[in-house]
């Protein structure tokens, strides 16, 4: 069995260079924020990141702190879209109960919960610090 060159490939993105294919890309990441905004705990997070993002050059004493407090947030987003991600794969893969589905689901949710554990530390310091 031969293995497909680049030029066989049946992905049409691999073919791409340059621009098009940076263009193409965006369309697909643009896409993947459309699907993440149909997920509640998505949705709430960038509503949440709407008010925290502009409050964190308020709160940010400097560059440092400022980009803490913002990375933070938009860390726990990626997280987020990638346990959706995960949870997607899994979902495709069939409907019926497996250990390794329930395992890799539930590893992606711990790693929601220490994103948002530390994003929530990283705030209340910050406010704490900065308040108090």
């Amino acid at each position: 069995m031969t293995r497909p060159t680049s030029s066989t490939s049946s992905n049409p993105q691999k073919q791409r260079k340059g621009l098009a294919r940076v263009w193409h890309a965006a369309g697909y990441s643009l896409a993947g924020l459309k699907a993440g905004w149909g997920e509640t705990a998505f949705r709430q997070e960038a509503l949440m990141a709407m008010a925290l993002l502009p409050l964190s050059f308020w709160l940010g004493r400097n560059w440092l702190e400022t980009a803490l407090l913002a990375g933070s947030v938009v860390a726990l987003m990626v997280v987020e879209l990638l346990n959706t991600a995960i949870e997607t794969a899994i979902d495709r893969i069939g409907p019926e109960w497996h250990d390794l589905s329930k395992r890799a689901k539930d590893m992606g949710s711990a790693a929601v919960l220490l994103s948002l554990l530390f994003c929530a530390s990283v705030w209340v310091a910050a406010l704490y610090t900065r308040l108090a």
